[in-house]
């Protein structure tokens, strides 16, 4: 018979005290402690060192007691760099790891300061983008749109959706000031911004890949793109 690995927080606990015994700081983060966890899950460790025993910080993914497991290690002053670093790129990875993470060693005292300082930095949100970053978007944008227009070949039509898809979806969280996300996190944060134009992307992806009609995913980007000004070509000029 096939032996049950250890729950997430005792396995976590074990792989702390073998990994990072000198660590002043462990939390356990990720979908585990959401309770959206899944058979492919893993451990996100945030491991927080003294500065005298960690020279740089560093990320390293393994398997352990039967888990694969992703470590972020840090200093406090390397935490506090990289999430500025995430604040800058629109993306709260490290901010949203520690103020959802569950302590596994270290004090209470020093766990609840940094997840004070990621929660206001979520809660603030990224830096608003200036009228130059929505006009060289909506440039980009304007020429995935016009490759799709004129494209007749499905394979082509296929990954120019790809890249339309997320890009227009940068462009609303962006103008939004809302946090931006990869892969899963890419509809969870625009359902969280905005049900119903999370729900008419979805449609029109839907016709897209199911049968085969790329009016409703042009027509969606359009509409994305009124507001700000519409489809932008003339005049567009970088480094000039």
């Amino acid at each position: 018979m096939e032996q049950q690995r250890l729950a997430a927080e005792l396995a976590a606990k074990k792989i702390v005290e073998k990994r990072y015994p000198y660590c002043e700081l462990a939390l356990l983060a990720g979908s585990v402690v959401r309770h959206e966890s899944t058979e492919t899950s893993d451990l996100d460790l945030v491991i927080i060192m003294d500065k005298e025993r960690l020279q740089e910080a560093y990320r390293e993914s393994f398997f352990l007691l039967d888990w694969p497991v992703e470590a972020f290690v840090h200093t406090e002053v390397s935490l506090a760099k990289f999430f500025t670093l995430d604040v800058e790129r629109g993306r709260p990875s490290l901010p949203q790891m520690v103020q959802e993470g569950l302590l596994i060693k270290g004090s209470q005292q020093l766990s609840s300061r940094l997840k004070k300082e990621a929660k206001q930095l979520l809660i603030k949100g990224p830096k608003r983008w200036p009228t130059e970053e929505i006009n060289r978007r909506r440039y980009f944008i304007t020429d995935l749109l016009d490759d799709l227009k004129g494209s007749t070949i499905r394979a082509e039509q296929i990954f120019i959706v790809n890249e339309l898809i997320q890009q227009i979806t940068e462009f609303i969280l962006g103008t939004n000031q809302k946090w931006q996300g990869n892969s899963k996190w890419t509809i969870r944060l625009l359902e969280k911004h905005d049900k119903n134009k999370a729900t008419q992307l979805l449609q029109a992806m839907e016709s897209f890949y199911q049968e085969k009609e790329k009016h409703p995913i042009i027509q969606f980007t359009i509409n994305t793109l009124k507001p700000y000004g519409g489809p932008y070509f003339e005049g567009f000029s970088i480094g000039k």
